[in-house]
């Protein structure tokens, strides 16, 4: 059947409106689009909750209760994060609960785990390289010693760990395929030191309830 202009349009307007669904229907994990644009300095995790919060509600999901998984030296990412399950903005479960999450039956990729209005965040073998997300944790979601001071600090001292949300990586690196714990951060924790290491600042979003 050939399809016209008028099909085209209707076609995409039908795929614009599923997602748009999926976001105000059930959308409870994203990576955010942009960071806060001072490297690891979030303004703590408040700072960060309110990031996910906002950007959420830019897309008109509204009524839900976000946090960054981050952790801090006194706080565990896995205990900030609700009990799951977890559906991106297109509707794909990332994870039915926090077991999942950090186990091997998790559902994340470059292709699952979208930014807030379903978009493929940039990963290894994109120009720029945006797969490095600040989390701060060890594989099992408890907290690690690497937070660039509790994601209080931009300056040249301090590390933070990060993840992969595309689960790719040098082979020289055991944990390249990490989404939450693949290595730490290079010179620091400004915008240009966490650039440096293939990441922008972003972080994964979690609904809490």
């Amino acid at each position: 059947m050939r399809l016209t202009t008028v099909h085209l349009a209707a076609l995409a307007l039908l795929g614009t409106a599923a997602v748009a669904s999926a976001q105000s229907g059930g959308m409870s994990f994203f990576v955010t689009s942009v960071g806060l644009g001072e490297g690891a300095n979030l303004g703590g995790l408040a700072g960060a909750d309110a990031h996910c919060a906002a950007l959420a509600e830019a897309t008109g999901v509204t009524g839900k209760v976000w946090a960054a998984y981050l952790s801090t030296s006194t706080v565990d990412a896995r205990d900030r994060i609700g009990t799951g399950p977890w559906v991106n903005a297109k509707g794909e479960t990332i994870a039915a609960d926090v077991a999942t999450l950090h186990g091997e039956g998790n559902n994340l990729s470059k292709e699952t785990a979208l930014d807030e209005t379903g978009a493929v965040v940039a990963g290894r073998g994109d120009d720029p390289n945006e797969h490095d997300m600040l989390t701060g944790s060890l594989a099992d979601g408890t907290k690690a010693p690497q937070t660039c001071e509790d994601w209080t600090s931009s300056g040249p001292d301090g590390v933070a760990i990060v993840g992969h949300h595309d689960r790719k990586g040098p082979d020289t690196l055991p944990t390249a395929t990490s989404w939450n714990a693949a290595h730490p951060t290079r010179g620091g924790c400004s915008q240009e030191a966490l650039r440096g290491t293939g990441g922008a600042g972003l972080f994964y979003c979690f609904a809490v309830e």
